[in-house]
């Protein structure tokens, strides 16, 4: 299966300034996604930004980059239309799109090529979504709303006190590797009949602020001194 390996990097960011473009552990923060998108099973890469810096830093891994016009650049541009965009301008026969998050700099190779291998075997699939399970004490059989001074069960008729007995359910983590069937590019990121990848809370953080980039800093850090 071919399959386009998409990174979105805008150069802006509210919660941390530049932080695609950053530099985390001698590199920056996009390097570590284009690396390990690099070793992968992706068939192509393409980098799409409306920042000059990051395509030039795009530019020095021969990935291929793509320049948003100004309609797709900016905080409220969503990632549908500049999916599409990166698709058409690429051209090429692929079979599906997987997005990557530069803020997810804890996803390995192993990840993409399991979700590359899971997509592949099921011929039914619209998309691929990576999930976490939800903590089972973030449940609605768990969840309880303050009252004036006393608190109370959400929905006393869901309420479960043993952990065993409580619903399981799943939620989209900030890795964020999708796969998206070329037939479905301009429809939807995700949709349709999806298949979920699991990854844990570690591999799952997502960078939107400091105390975000400091855990993800400590723990490849860790990750890199376990293999010394």
């Amino acid at each position: 299966m071919k399959i386009l390996g998409f990174i979105p990097a805008r150069g802006g960011s509210k919660g941390l300034p530049g932080k695609n473009k950053k530099m985390m552990l001698g590199k920056p923060l996009i390097a570590h996604t284009i690396e390990t998108a690099l070793l992968s099973n992706l068939t192509d890469i393409v980098v799409s930004s409306d920042d000059d810096d990051i395509l030039e830093i795009a530019k020095k891994y021969n990935v291929k980059v793509i320049k948003r016009p100004d309609e797709l650049s900016g905080d409220l541009a969503p990632t549908l239309p500049v999916m599409t965009h990166a698709v058409q301008t690429v051209g090429g026969n692929y079979d599906a799109v997987m997005t990557l998050q530069v803020t997810s700099p804890l996803r390995t190779v192993k990840h993409i090529n399991e979700a590359i291998e899971l997509f592949s075997r099921d011929g039914e699939a619209d998309s691929l979504v990576s999930v976490i399970k939800i903590p089972h004490k973030f449940t609605d059989a768990s969840i309880m709303l303050l009252d004036g001074k006393y608190i109370k069960p959400i929905d006393s008729e869901k309420l479960v006190l043993r952990r065993q007995e409580k619903p399981t359910y799943w939620a989209r983590n900030g890795a964020v590797i999708y796969i998206t069937s070329i037939n479905k590019v301009g429809e939807y990121i995700f949709g349709g009949k999806i298949i979920p990848y699991e990854m844990n809370k570690m591999e799952s953080i997502d960078i939107d602020d400091i105390e975000d980039w400091q855990m993800a800093e400590a723990i490849m850090l860790y990750n890199q001194n376990k293999l010394i």
